[in-house]
């Protein structure tokens, strides 16, 4: 790629090492607006693996899904599976593991490697991986459909040439892991990279599952395209493509996360121009042009090369993400802190007087950048009628990588009836 995340965080790093009391109810910053009281009632942020202190590894990409259905004996809310990757350096991880909790995330079971998610020697001596992987609860065949991407290394580290990349995924039932299989595109918009990695997806009733790829020919200018897929609880299969969604900026368009609430399909994209951007679509397919994010008011947000992710709740849509802010301007594309806020559904514009903090910066942003811890790896899911998730893998690229593995607590003052 022409700018790798290696490469771009070798540039311009920053990291925290200031240690963090917990659990505790997390602050606003002086800059966010006052509390949505209509909708979050409170935001807890814990800690569920420490590593900033050395004392265990850098847990990264932690996506948990809830399953529903009859619980274990002693079950105080749904089965929640977490797939999890450890992180050493940049975009150099170990082998996907997954973990459960039964009591809305209070204890887990130890991290366990998924068999056909780890590496692969190939003949040439380079290892293909497997990275960037969501798992999410599949209702018509009763699985958890695991999707990431392909990506390789070579002597045991990442390196900039790669060759092509494409979607894989894996499957999860009766307590079993399926091997790991291939997503079939044919198409000379992907040849050299097609992925859903670290994205959203929305299952149908009838079992199809819709998301939005990030494709190129070469290593700029990334397409996104919305995607219908059949899935039999063992193959995934492309049913259909919309049109592209282009962007010229950078790498392109990364990391699109799909959702659809009140029967509209929204994507949110990841960019390399200072945005994020949204569109709408009727089909999942074919979306109206894309718009930067923006406040009520107008004004365009900055945010860079960073996630975002939907958090739906029946009475509104939320957005969380990462933006630039007067604490973090010199911290790397401004991964710290991480924000929540409604979204207007009619202007598709993010309600300034809605913003919360779900973690907050620690440390001095300005100052000592490099002592500020990088988010921004998130995934949101909903688990009770009362309470959301928002969990992400912090690092500090100049500590050796060491972060811990965050969970906020998002408790609702009305139930969610989404859940």
């Amino acid at each position: 790629m022409s700018l790798s995340r290696r490469r771009f965080v070798a540039q311009s790093l920053a990291t925290l090492t200031a240690p963090v009391a917990l659990p505790c109810t997390v602050p606003r910053l002086a800059s966010a607006a006052a509390p949505n009281q209509e909708l979050i009632a409170d935001i807890e942020k814990t800690t569920l693996r420490r590593g900033r202190d050395g004392s265990g590894p850098t847990w990264f990409h932690p996506r948990p899904c809830a399953i529903p259905g009859k619980q274990e004996p002693g079950a105080q809310g749904p089965r929640v599976l977490m797939t999890l990757q450890t992180i050493s350096g940049s975009d150099y991880f170990g082998p996907v593991q997954w973990m459960e909790s039964t009591d809305i995330g209070r204890t887990w079971t130890e991290p366990q490697i998924i068999p056909s998610l780890g590496r692969t020697k190939l003949a040439d001596g380079t290892e293909e991986a497997v990275c960037d992987v969501v798992p999410e609860y599949h209702p018509p065949t009763r699985s958890v459909l695991a999707v990431g991407q392909s990506m390789f290394y070579r002597q045991g580290r990442f390196f900039n040439d790669q060759p092509p990349r494409s979607i894989v995924y894996a499957t999860y039932k009766d307590g079993t892991w399926s091997e790991k299989r291939t997503l079939a595109w044919d198409d000379p918009r992907g040849v050299f990279i097609y992925t859903n990695n670290n994205c959203q997806r929305v299952t149908l009733d009838n079992g199809d599952v819709h998301f939005v790829m990030s494709c190129g020919p070469k290593t700029t200018s990334r397409s996104a395209i919305g995607v219908r897929c059949k899935f039999d609880g063992r193959t995934l299969a492309i049913d259909r493509v919309g049109r592209e969604i282009k962007q010229a900026a950078g790498r392109g368009l990364l990391e699109p996360s799909l959702i659809r609430y009140r029967d509209t399909f929204y994507v949110t994209l990841r960019a390399e121009d200072q945005r994020g951007y949204v569109a709408a679509s009727d089909d999942g397919l074919d979306f109206q042009d894309k718009r930067p994010w923006m406040w009520d008011d107008g004004e365009p947000i900055t945010m860079s090369s960073t996630q975002q992710h939907w958090l739906a709740h029946s009475d509104g849509l939320f957005l969380v993400y990462t933006r630039k802010d007067a604490a973090n301007e010199k911290v790397i594309v401004w991964r710290s802190p991480m924000f929540i806020a409604q979204v207007d559904l009619a202007t598709l514009r993010l309600i300034r007087d809605t913003e919360r903090v779900v973690f907050p910066l620690v440390g001095d942003g300005q100052n000592a950048p490099d002592d500020v811890a990088l988010m921004g790896n998130h995934q949101t899911v909903n688990i009770t009628p009362d309470e959301s998730w928002v969990c992400d893998g912090e690092v500090l690229p100049k500590r050796h990588f060491r972060g811990d593995l965050l969970l906020g607590r998002i408790r609702w003052s009305r139930p969610n009836r989404l859940v």
